[in-house]
């Protein structure tokens, strides 16, 4: 069911505390059964499904067993159990519910893809931004209807428990044409950021999850996933998304960080001799991208001489473009003391909350 909501009426949610630490993603477990009610028929009637995944298997399974209850149900498939497990031990003051409901937007079915977001919003507004006052949504919009995911954002964008836009990073088109710009006016219109999630490549209506076909195996297909995130940053840039629209600004989640400074190197090079073909990007396309987009720490890199990370982070702005996130409850999730270890502490507090502070107006 399809609610009219009154964003205006309802007060912000307020953190206990001054903000020390955001966590810019914690998969919430919402399956379509929990968010039935709120689908309008036929799809109530029809029993439809998110798309599924290619069947790579990791041997330790994506979810940490430490996370499974004694009833057999993962904490984070509940309020009270994302705040035992993860915001309380590690003093979260602000938990943005990121999910994987974002998966419809390779649903081959436009209208099932529409159902399915405006119910999972509905539903997250409804059942857990009530529950915790450290909790934010990134609401989600299907990447394949534009116009509609315009709407979606118009509707309920204002709610004060509304901090981002998230879609899958796993499409058909990259990002930068010219058909998804409805989508990127609505986020500029309401002043939300969008952010774009890797896990489904390969899947649905979405291109193959390497620019070389299907990998055999999940270290494979786990491994190449930032090529996704590269492909989109260079489509936005260079067909002219933020000279459109100033003030979007781009989350890139779960999709590593070592592989912007030499994709940052490569195009500023290439404008430099093709330019011509792209006449509206007036500037190197390293300052825009520094600008325009920030990038989540989990699952960053590790060096064996953690000084080549220190090194890198050097190369860009680090300080002002990362956000911690610790991909709550997934395999290779990170705790705010270890994502950072050996960065000062200025570093680490712009890092933990002053940019996610700045970004998402908290």
């Amino acid at each position: 069911m399809q609610t009219t909501l009154n964003p205006a009426s309802q007060s912000a949610p307020k953190p206990a505390q001054a903000v020390r630490v955001v966590d810019c993603d914690v998969h919430c477990h919402i399956g379509v059964n929990a968010i039935r009610e709120y689908l309008p028929e036929p799809w109530r009637s029809l029993g439809v499904s998110t798309p599924g995944h290619m069947g790579y298997q990791n041997p330790v399974g994506v979810t940490r067993r430490d996370t499974i209850e004694a009833d057999g149900i993962c904490a984070a498939a509940k309020p009270a159990g994302i705040g035992r497990m993860l915001l309380d031990p590690y003093g979260i003051d602000i938990a943005i519910l990121t999910g994987d409901m974002y998966s419809v937007c390779i649903h081959p079915d436009p209208d099932v893809a529409c159902a399915l977001s405006t119910a999972y919003n509905d539903y997250m507004i409804a059942n857990w931004l009530n529950k915790d006052p450290r909790f934010r949504l990134a609401m989600v919009v299907p990447t394949q209807d534009p116009l509609y995911a315009a709407r979606e954002i118009e509707r309920i964008g204002a709610h004060p428990g509304i901090v981002e836009v998230i879609v899958a990073s796993a499409s058909p088109a990259p990002f930068g044409q010219r058909q998804f710009h409805p989508i990127y006016a609505a986020c500029e219109k309401m002043g939300l950021p969008l952010a774009m999630h890797p896990g489904f490549e390969g899947c649905g209506t979405s291109a193959g999850p390497t620019a070389a076909g299907h990998p055999t195996r999940y270290i494979e297909w786990h491994s190449g996933l930032p090529a996704t995130f590269q492909a989109h940053v260079i489509s936005m840039v260079t067909e002219g998304v933020f000279q459109k629209f100033p003030k979007l600004k781009v989350v890139l989640v779960e999709g590593g960080v070592s592989w912007l400074v030499p994709l940052m190197w490569r195009l500023d090079k290439n404008w430099k001799a093709l330019r011509l073909t792209v006449p509206w990007l007036d500037r190197l396309p390293s300052e825009v991208i520094q600008e325009h987009f920030l990038i989540t720490t989990q699952p960053i890199e590790e060096p064996q001489n953690q000084a080549h990370l220190k090194q890198l982070f050097s190369m860009f702005d680090a300080e002002r473009m990362l956000l911690f996130s610790s991909d709550f409850p997934h395999w290779d999730g990170d705790t705010p003391d270890f994502a950072l270890r050996g960065f000062s502490e200025s570093f680490k507090q712009r890092v933990w909350s002053g940019n996610a502070v700045e970004l998402f107006g908290l």
